[in-house]
């Protein structure tokens, strides 16, 4: 029996209950003191001290032995609320409401759920309202409020985490809901290995900030999602898959309920713990049914081709978007502005889409200089010394270090880079990875003949087994192996076939683009070299920019004038 750690969790206060130590029955610290006479006595409770979770065979329910410390300390700064904001729920009307909903007074008491006075600022006034207490080991890390006309708003300035992570240390598995109001009802089924997202889901973006302050707590556990059924439940569903990684995801089936909750008050506590014993594993990689692919196939018979990703600039879109699952090649002589156009290209996707990006970049060393040309681009001008510390610079420091990775290594390999890359998919839902260049991110693995196609074609392959396992954008920057002179002497534009091993390049990549700077004009031109779809761009097509020095951005020729938009830091 180990007193100081259970799976990885170092314990903060061993036998919170005071149960019969070593025992592995005794009474329940749940409902044993509610019962009457001798029942009072009985031992109606398992106990398993190496995984610290107790079972209570009279009221049905599972009991944490122990309370542990937080696990994994966030390197930011929180404003955390303090203890003196709970209160307990002091209205009949308040646990009327629950009542309604299927949640009893025991359930609020053992989840913390209190109410109290705040303002709100959807009605500009201080309203009586539901306080949900986040937790996480022995810190009250946050607080959502919910007033009598459904506004909420979390705790200003506190760290975003998932709702009763504390519930689910020592379990195997975890259910994942998408309010606290599921979470409850769970409960109140004796299903305690519940949590819940902050911040709902939405079609748009689903901002998991939540799961990478939490990501520890979920290792090595069974994924079950019990999302809601509508369309932004789904696309927050398949987010986790994508996170988590579908060998270990399941889902469940609400039937005519979108969430747990009403699954609940239609059918009852015991109903609704029969759900999870239908969970049904997410289905295999490399095997596809029609039932599978329903939802896409209605979607394109309705709306048809899908529209590409851009990355924001007006003459680029017109010929060239992308999807994920997808890998791009750029190529160019040395000193065209390849990697420079990448960098483009991703904070522009972090722009319309908040995607994030790792990359591989074994030229662009040292670090720091990759990340001040990425603060240039997201700030839209070269900061000064006077600038450091100033509200604008925290801004664009913070948003830098939030969505771009740099993946660090004495020997880069490619499968050394793809698995850090699925890693960080996990650990911070990164949408694009960037290998720059590839003749410096070795496939070590495989191709004993030394054949050139064999190696690069292995390689490609390795790469789009990654993005479409994981979802993701790939791109990888590639230098001609040779550069010739027109019969001017000016240098020619190299093809997808100038890369070493050419012919697979072309054949294999679903997309190319040339990066080529003409010196005389002081103008870059971005080409299409290849487009897989014929709705994703056009073949041949180019377009031309000058490079901002201040910035280090890409200025299409027209100019847009957004002087008098307001900067996301003066908000």
């Amino acid at each position: 029996m180990n007193k100081d750690e259970i799976k990885g969790f170092k314990i903060d206060k061993f036998n919170q209950h005071g149960l019969e130590e070593g025992s592995k029955q005794g009474t329940c610290p749940l409902c044993s003191e509610d019962r009457k006479g001798a029942h009072k006595k009985l031992k109606c409770a398992s106990y398993n001290w190496e995984i610290g979770i107790g079972t209570c065979h009279n009221c049905n329910t599972t009991f944490q032995m122990h309370t542990y410390q937080r696990k994994g300390a966030s390197e930011k700064t929180y404003v955390r609320p303090g203890l003196d904001t709970i209160m307990e729920i002091s209205s009949t009307k308040v646990e009327d409401w629950f009542k309604i909903r299927g949640i009893s007074k025991n359930t609020l008491k053992e989840l913390n759920v209190s109410e109290g006075m705040e303002w709100m600022p959807q009605t500009g006034r201080s309203e009586n309202t539901i306080r949900f207490n986040y937790w996480m080991g022995d810190q009250l890390i946050n607080i959502k409020y919910r007033d009598g006309a459904k506004n909420f708003k979390l705790f200003k300035g506190a760290e975003k985490i998932f709702y009763n992570i504390n519930s689910i240390v020592g379990y195997d598995s975890v259910i994942i809901v998408e309010g606290e109001m599921d979470v409850l009802a769970f409960h109140e089924a004796g299903i305690k290995n519940v949590i819940s997202v902050p911040n709902g889901a939405t079609l748009t973006s689903n901002n998991l900030e939540y799961l990478d302050n939490c990501i520890d707590y979920l290792d090595d556990k069974k994924i079950i999602l019990a999302v809601d059924t509508d369309e932004a439940g789904q696309a927050l569903k398949q987010e986790f898959i994508r996170r988590l990684g579908a060998e270990i995801c399941f889902t469940i089936d609400f039937k005519d309920c979108k969430d747990a909750n009403e699954y609940l008050i239609k059918y009852g506590s015991e109903e609704l713990k029969k759900v999870l014993d239908s969970s049904r594993a997410v289905p295999l990689e490399n095997v596809t049914t029609l039932n599978d692919i329903e939802g896409e196939l209605i979607d394109f018979v309705e709306n048809g081709f899908k529209p590409g990703y851009q990355v924001g600039l007006e003459n680029f879109d017109n010929i060239f978007s992308t999807y994920t699952k997808q890998f791009i090649a750029v190529t160019g002589i040395p000193s065209s502005g390849k990697s420079d156009f990448v960098d483009q290209m991703v904070v522009g996707y972090n722009n319309n889409y908040q995607w994030k990006t790792a990359f591989a970049s074994p030229e662009n060393q040292p670090t720091y200089l990759h990340a001040h040309k990425l603060m240039r681009k997201v700030w839209g001008e070269m900061p000064t010394k006077e600038d450091i510390g100033s509200a604008r610079w925290n801004y664009v420091k913070e948003h830098v270090n939030d969505n771009f990775y740099f993946i660090d290594m004495d020997k880069y390999t490619l499968d050394s880079v793809l698995r850090k890359g699925a890693e960080l998919v996990k650990r911070k839902g990164i949408k694009c990875l960037v290998i720059d260049p590839f003749n410096k991110v070795r496939d070590t693995g495989g191709n004993e003949s030394g054949d050139v196609n064999v190696y690069t074609l292995e390689y490609l392959s390795k790469i789009e087994i990654f993005a479409k396992k994981y979802d993701v954008l790939v791109i990888v920057v590639a230098h001609p192996t040779k550069m010739y002179k027109d019969k001017d002497g000016k240098m020619e534009e190299p093809t997808m076939y100038n890369i070493k091993g050419g012919g697979e390049w072309y054949d294999a990549s679903y997309h190319g683009l040339l990066v080529h700077r003409n010196y005389e004009d002081q103008t870059v031109k971005v080409k299409v070299l290849k487009i897989k779809f014929q709705n994703l761009g056009e073949n041949g097509a180019e377009c031309h920019f000058k490079w901002d020095p201040r910035s280090g951005g890409f200025v299409p020729y027209e100019i847009q004038d957004v002087s008098g938009e307001k900067m996301p830091w003066e908000k």
